[in-house]
């Protein structure tokens, strides 16, 4: 549920997409990032996911990504400017956070929008807010799901969606690893080293 309501919220109204906008999304294999992936092809997006390796491409492409980027031998803001011919995209979705920033502005196409979601890799630094003028008069938004649930009416709106997508098939959730409750540092560890692609389950 918290990653299916962040995956409505990011695709439906922080940046609601349309058909024929373009969208970077880091961590393309991940729980949220799969789901984001679906939801923004069902909004008729054009998606550049990136992903660490082989195994999470497949996975990325498989959820509907248009076209990957293995950010460990590619340059994924050469990549987005080739895909785009050198536009820049509509929105990023960034929930990596500080080895991502300055490259996922520099991705965008003018009046585009940066959100970021997360800090994987750890918070960004300051910002001179000068500097979205000067990169094409971009957006940037740090949202969260608490704020986008907050009355009972949104919450249940976003829920039902999540759970009626998933109940009609419509939206998949890939289960990527359980673990039992008593391994949780383990499960930890994994998440940490960037080694799962999907859900992880702690089971009691």
């Amino acid at each position: 549920m918290l990653q299916g309501m962040t995956a409505h919220y990011l695709t439906q109204t922080t940046f609601p997409l349309k058909p024929g906008d373009t969208v970077l999304l880091h961590a393309a294999a991940g729980g949220a990032g799969l789901l984001i992936t679906q939801m923004a092809k069902h909004q008729g997006a054009r998606v550049f996911g990136t992903v660490s390796t082989e195994e999470k491409a497949k996975l990325a492409r498989e959820a509907g990504a248009d076209e990957i980027i293995v950010y460990t031998r590619s340059d994924f803001e050469a990549e987005v400017k080739k895909f785009t011919s050198g536009k820049g995209v509509n929105v990023v979705y960034d929930s990596v956070g500080k080895t991502t920033f300055e490259k996922s502005l520099n991705c965008l196409a003018p009046r585009g929008t940066l959100v970021l979601f997360g800090q994987s890799s750890g918070p960004v630094a300051p910002l001179d807010p000068g500097l979205l003028a000067t990169k094409g008069s971009l957006f940037l938004t740090r949202p969260s799901l608490a704020h986008y649930t907050a009355a009972r009416e949104e919450l249940l709106y976003r829920a039902g969606d999540v759970l009626d997508w998933v109940a009609s098939g419509e939206l998949k959730v890939r289960l990527g690893k359980t673990f039992p409750l008593t391994e949780a540092a383990e499960a930890h560890r994994e998440l940490e080293g960037r080694r799962t692609a999907g859900k992880i389950l702690l089971i009691p």
